[in-house]
């Protein structure tokens, strides 16, 4: 089914890479043809190397791309202003801030500088943006701090607000989570994914952070150095055995029945039907002990969820076994293959 929407951003044949000494060029990735579009959190995940740092240069314009074209609203990149550009396109990038001298809301009006005209002055329109933009991060209470007495969690907010308050239609976000805790990775991304569907904003995120990227992804661009990007929903790229191949290398197996990468490719299968929170974390715990689940069945041993404290094991000769742990569980399932 074709897809009929107007894409934010939209690459034809684009190559990507660095000019050498010489008039050589380094390309990094070439034919890209890549769209983005409003309401969606877009996830550009891959290895160390694999590029993410230079398309998303190239999309801002930090680079030039070495062939194609990148277009921002169905306009070439190449024609926009600096102005124009800050209109369409908010950049939060990698690097923790240096402006710990300042306030809060004072970092967050410098997204008012297109609006602003030569002098700067803040009008009250610009105030009541850039309050506003505090409050959708749900930072508004820190507004009178400074940012150097702000968690990395906090700073990110207001690097975000800052994006905000320049009122564009695309946030392009550098690893935003890179130097956050699990609470605060769990909150930023909640927060892109909130503002994508509430305000009707393209974001494309880079990240290593597989987890939360599967959660709250819509589409993923995968690049590995030595293939071609690989476009999708997650859940697609996932079921149709691509995503797994974009991260496993010898040691590492992309399990697709929980979304992780695990050491090793268990091969002892375990059945595991029931309750879905029970089944999930039984899993889980086979997982880690060297056990594959799968769906129940006659041939293998079998784990009934009934609750998190009473799990019935089904073994394969007819014998039944209740337990009331998943400790047990796996201290139960051990014993059975050692004694085999």
């Amino acid at each position: 089914m074709k897809d009929e929407r107007t894409p934010v951003i939209e690459t034809r044949n684009l190559s990507i890479g660095y000019l050498l000494k010489g008039r050589k060029q380094k390309v990094v990735h070439e034919a890209l043809n890549l769209r983005l579009y409003a309401g969606e959190v877009t996830c550009l995940l891959g290895l160390n190397g694999a590029g993410k740092s230079t398309l998303l240069r190239t999309l801002c314009g930090f680079q030039k791309p070495l062939s194609g074209t990148v277009f921002l609203q169905s306009r070439p990149l190449e024609s926009f202003t600096q102005s124009d550009f800050a209109l369409t396109v908010g950049v939060v990038l990698t690097e923790k801030t240096n402006a710990g001298g300042i306030t809060a809301y004072e970092l967050v009006s410098l997204g008012r500088h297109p609006y602003t005209g030569f002098f700067g002055r803040l009008r009250k329109e610009d105030h009541r943006v850039i309050r506003n933009s505090l409050e959708a991060v749900g930072i508004a209470h820190k507004a009178q701090n400074r940012v150097a007495e702000l968690s990395d969690g906090e700073k990110q907010k207001v690097m975000i607000a800052k994006t905000l308050a320049q009122e564009c239609p695309i946030i392009l976000l550098d690893e935003p989570t890179a130097f956050l805790d699990v609470t605060s990775r769990i909150e930023t991304m909640g927060l892109l994914r909130k503002l994508a569907v509430e305000q009707q904003k393209a974001i494309l995120l880079s990240t290593h952070d597989m987890d939360m990227a599967i959660q709250m992804g819509d589409c993923f661009w995968l690049l590995d150095k030595h293939r071609s990007l690989a476009c999708g929903a997650p859940e697609d790229l996932i079921l149709q055995g691509t995503f797994g191949t974009f991260f496993e290398k010898e040691g590492i197996h992309f399990d697709e029945t929980t979304g992780k990468l695990n050491t090793a490719i268990p091969l002892d299968r375990v059945g595991v039907e029931g309750d879905f929170t029970t089944s999930y974390w039984v899993g889980n715990a086979l997982l880690r002990n060297g056990f594959r689940p799968s769906s129940v069945g006659r041939e293998y041993l079998s784990v009934f969820c009934h609750s998190s404290s009473e799990l019935r094991i089904a073994y394969p000769s007819g014998g039944e076994q209740i337990v009331r742990s998943v400790f047990e569980l796996i201290q139960a399932i051990k014993t059975k293959r050692n004694d085999e």
